[in-house]
């Protein structure tokens, strides 16, 4: 939150969504929800804050890992699926969404759904992120609309 307060700044609004409570931050435009991404009454908790639609949605949620990889990239993406589903139902058109994946056997298919959204899919692995890491993010850009059902 604080990283894209910075680039926003006091002109971007900013609603940080989590399962934890998130220490309020003392900014005017940021707002924050504790809630489970899972659920089927965030994006309803979302919409209800009034605020119409987003130009951007970024996603790090990551489970808890239990050190079996299977399992763990299994959670990641179904995290992955339930932060893209929010943001194909709040973001502008052209709007962009990054979300944090593992490497696995689920990867392609989750890229697959994103690039049929967007106009354009990067996969990006941030300076920060370990070498070692299985860590990448999806960066879709130029959304291309919400879809029947989303």
């Amino acid at each position: 939150m604080q990283a894209a307060h910075q680039v926003v700044g006091n002109q971007g609004y900013l609603l940080g969504v989590d399962i934890e409570p998130i220490a309020k931050l003392p900014f005017e435009n940021i707002d924050t929800l504790e809630a489970d991404i899972t659920s089927e009454e965030v994006l309803f908790r979302i919409v209800s804050l009034g605020h119409n639609r987003y130009d951007v949605v970024l996603s790090d949620v990551a489970p808890n890992v239990s050190g079996v990889w299977e399992v763990d990239h299994a959670r990641q993406i179904e995290l992955a699926r339930c932060a893209f589903r929010i943001a194909c139902n709040v973001l502008k058109p052209s709007g962009n969404f990054l979300v944090k994946v593992f490497q696995g056997s689920e990867i392609n298919d989750f890229r697959n759904e994103m690039k049929a959204r967007f106009r354009v899919l990067r996969i990006v692995k941030p300076p920060a992120s370990r070498a070692e890491s299985a860590e990448l993010y999806f960066l879709g850009l130029g959304f291309l609309g919400s879809a029947e059902g989303s």
